[in-house]
């Protein structure tokens, strides 16, 4: 299902997806984590400070899981749009064939 956003005073479509993404994005960036610590400042389990290579490889491997799983919301939205444009044809077509069982020509 697509939404619509104001731009300029007038409503542009955009994709079910987007909200999603802004959502991934804005989480990554920190504005919905209401001040926490930087998720690498620590080791949980030992209480050490981590070294800068462990954070760099902290870091690759959660930005991975993140893109990962803004794929796969993606891939879902994209899913379910195909599905409700197969849905949307059939019932079009179920249309079209009831209209000429009503009006044979």
């Amino acid at each position: 299902m697509a939404t619509r956003r104001a731009v300029g005073g007038a409503l542009v479509p955009r994709p079910a997806w987007a909200a999603v993404a802004e959502a991934v994005a804005r989480r990554m960036e920190g504005l919905g984590g209401g001040g926490r610590a930087p998720r690498y400042f620590s080791d949980k389990a030992s209480g050490r400070v981590l070294s800068e290579e462990e954070r760099a490889a902290e870091n690759v491997y959660i930005q991975k899981m993140e893109r990962e799983k803004l794929e796969k919301l993606r891939r879902k939205a994209d899913k379910d749009k195909a599905e409700a444009a197969k849905r949307a044809a059939a019932a079009k077509g179920d249309k079209k064939k009831g209209e000429e069982e009503a009006h044979p020509s």
